[in-house]
């Protein structure tokens, strides 16, 4: 069935939405399309916000792509502020629509406090904090996620002391659990790293803690997660559960309404559940399904996720959705190059996590993309590569 859009409005300009726009003129939609992005800035690739650009490496990470050329109404420092089944109400009045693309990713959580705290989320935020990461700065970064343990490797690298606190009993504990996370604490050897250590409020000069306690700081970060930037659809007739929800065609509640990026819920064949995957990967390929299902055409968004992060001069990847794993099995030792696999019952691989050997990445997204058996004695094995564990 063929379905006959002439205008579309995409609200969010990162990566997510500039990929939505592409991927609708590349199937050929020559109507209207409008893009609206809170910032003020052209759109650009948030990732190395926390890596090239806070190390100083870089200024900035804008995406490639002439919105010009291909004829977008470009709108940046507009804001979506409500939707109904025909406009989006913005900060500059309504925009009407017979497609809508929902890219609003996410935003960072903060916490209580009078005192001053920096989040990473934005271009300025981080050219703001890389400002602050001066030789003998005392800072102090609250949570040891993805995101704390990259700033705390930069302010680290800039000559500051870094105290890293963490209400789990490990880093990455969230993310990948405690077990995994323990394999890191090496990493945090110059660093006050202070675990099982929760944050009662962000005062002047410092951090105050739970049950007594101050950490000084001349800076503070917070890097205790985000969460779906979804207030505008409150009022909206438009299914909301941690995120949009949407189909495994990213089809939304709503009609003529997708969702892509960090703050699709979108439902995943492949784990038989619904997924909301905060990683640049998603919001690179999602918008392929979402341009074509919004044009009537069949497409089904079932990858298997991938993510990446640098951090304390190691590289770790990560593909597949460890919950779907019952078993845990590692690949070398904690003091050199190392992976971790999530095996299912049927000894299928449900995720892989590797530090410093890619080519375990590689070969394990595309195991569990075609939902081999593993031999679980060669698997153990780091000399074998994971291929020849296929059964």
């Amino acid at each position: 069935m063929v379905i006959y859009v002439n205008r579309v409005v995409v609200v969010g300009a990162g990566l997510a939405g500039v990929r939505s726009v592409e991927a609708l003129r590349a199937r050929g939609f020559d109507g209207r399309i409008t893009l609206i992005g809170q910032e003020r800035h052209r759109p650009y690739d948030r990732p190395p916000l926390s890596k090239a650009v806070l190390l100083g490496d870089s200024d900035s990470s804008y995406v490639d792509s002439d919105l010009s050329a291909m004829g977008i109404d470009f709108r940046p420092g507009v804001s979506a502020k409500a939707l109904r089944a025909d406009a989006v109400e913005t900060t500059e009045g309504e925009l009407a629509y017979d497609g809508l693309v929902i890219a609003t990713g996410t935003e960072p959580i903060t916490l209580p406090g009078d005192g001053p705290q920096h989040v990473l989320r934005t271009l300025d935020d981080s050219l703001e904090l890389r400002a602050r990461l001066v030789p003998g700065a005392r800072v102090a970064v609250i949570g040891a996620g993805w995101i704390g343990a990259e700033v705390a490797t930069a302010a680290r690298r800039a000559g500051c002391a870094v105290t890293v606190i963490e209400a789990s009993s490990a880093p990455l504990a969230l993310a990948v659990g405690e077990e995994i996370g323990a394999r890191t604490l090496s990493w945090y050897d110059d660093i006050d790293l202070r675990l099982d250590t929760m944050v009662g409020s962000v005062d002047e000069g410092g951090v105050e803690l739970v049950g007594g306690g101050f950490v000084q700081a001349h800076v503070v970060v917070a890097g205790i997660g985000v969460r779906p930037a979804v207030e505008w659809l409150a009022d909206a007739d438009i299914d909301l559960h941690n995120g949009v929800v949407t189909d495994e065609h990213l089809r939304t509640s709503m009609p003529g309404v997708v969702a892509v990026g960090d703050c699709a819920a979108w439902w995943s064949r492949r784990y038989q559940a619904r997924l909301r995957v905060e990683h640049w990967d998603t919001a690179l390929s999602a918008p392929e399904v979402a341009a074509a299902t919004l044009l009537g055409e069949k497409a089904v968004y079932d990858p298997v996720p991938y993510f990446w992060s640098e951090q304390f001069g190691h590289m770790i990847q990560y593909a597949g959705h460890h919950p779907a794993g019952r078993r845990l099995l590692y690949r070398g030792t904690p003091e050199g190059k190392w992976s971790a696999c999530w095996l299912t019952d049927e000894d299928t691989l449900a995720a892989v996590l590797s530090v410093d050997r890619p080519r375990d990445l590689v070969q394990g997204r595309r195991i569990i993309d075609a939902g081999h058996r593993l031999d679980t004695e060669r698997l153990v094995d780091p000399d074998v590569p994971l291929r020849d564990c296929v059964v």
